[in-house]
């Protein structure tokens, strides 16, 4: 047990979590003072919407949301909704954004378990371990799934959102098929920390794969935001480049900080996630709009100035 308390245990464990983390939410904490950033033009093509917090919050819509989007639609600006949500399937998030009043097919929807099952189509080579909800795994119903019960055998160990289903033997099940192959994958679906739950914060993916991450000794493979791979292809479904395209999220680091670093410009609405301490830290969203209500009246004037 005193080996676990050594300086170089700790030294190790905080690298992990600070690469494995690297893009999630910050705390509110106080920032570096920056030089504040020249008011520039904009002048999006098209958009990406995030969907929880900026859409809608859990089962409750955003007042005024609908109608954005239907404006964005009724425009024909290229949109498409990005999320990192991982516990339901794009059939899924059709059927729930219908219920809100805007339409979408199931194309126009980016999700990370969408994007990985894209990739292991392609790319892929041998078994994975689907840690979804059963909802979502629909998505990957065509890839060669291990039971789950198994223990051993993963080329690829996903981790998505389980929410309640997470338990001490579904985590240590997870960990298990990571040190039975030195080889297996660690696959992070996001790598946000929490998210806004009908019933209050909760716990989304990062800490989950952060745990994994350092007991494995594995990196993790981001698929979703704030990777800048997740953004890339949004832009090429698109077919814009990324400068071209306006990010509307309420999480300053996966969806503002993320979009930044993949060239996109981005915007931080005060919905879902988002907290007023959110505008003191070092990530400077191009635009920060009280909610996604306040768009088309900002669009259509193409000349939107850094907030």
């Amino acid at each position: 047990m005193k080996e676990l308390l050594t300086k170089n245990y700790w030294r190790g464990l905080k690298r992990t979590f600070d690469e494995a983390r690297a893009e999630s939410a910050p705390d509110c904490a106080p920032a570096p003072a920056i030089a504040p950033a020249e008011a520039a033009p904009i002048e999006p093509r098209g958009v990406l919407f995030d969907m929880d917090g900026v859409l809608y919050n859990a089962d409750q819509p955003i007042p005024g949301a609908a109608e954005a989007v239907r404006w964005i639609q009724s425009q024909s600006v290229p949109h498409l909704f990005v999320t990192n949500t991982t516990s339901r399937s794009r059939a899924d998030l059709v059927r729930k954004l219908a219920t809100f009043g805007m339409t979408a097919e199931e194309g126009e929807i980016l999700t990370p378990t969408a994007a990985v099952a894209t990739w292991l189509r392609s790319d892929g080579k041998g078994a994975v371990a689907a840690f979804v909800r059963p909802s979502a795994r629909a998505e990957l119903a065509d890839l060669p799934l291990l039971p789950d019960d198994a223990e051993h055998g993963a080329a690829y160990v996903v981790i998505g959102d389980l929410g309640d289903l997470w338990d001490y033997r579904t985590l240590n099940r997870a960990f298990r098929l990571l040190h039975s192959d030195p080889d297996a994958k660690l696959i992070a679906l996001g790598m946000t920390r929490y998210w806004m739950a009908a019933e209050g914060i909760a716990l989304d993916v990062a800490p989950f794969v952060v745990a994994l991450a350092h007991a494995s000794g594995r990196k993790p493979l981001v698929f979703g935001k704030p990777g800048a791979a997740f953004f890339r292809a949004a832009a090429e479904r698109l077919r814009l480049v990324p400068g071209q395209i306006l990010m509307i999220g309420d999480d300053l680091e996966a969806d503002v900080g993320g979009a930044q670093a993949a060239g996109l410009k981005a915007a931080l609405v005060k919905t879902g996630k988002f907290r007023p301490c959110d505008l003191d830290h070092s990530i400077r969203p191009d635009l920060v709009l009280d909610s996604v209500a306040a768009l088309p009246a900002l669009w259509s004037s193409y000349l939107i100035e850094t907030k």
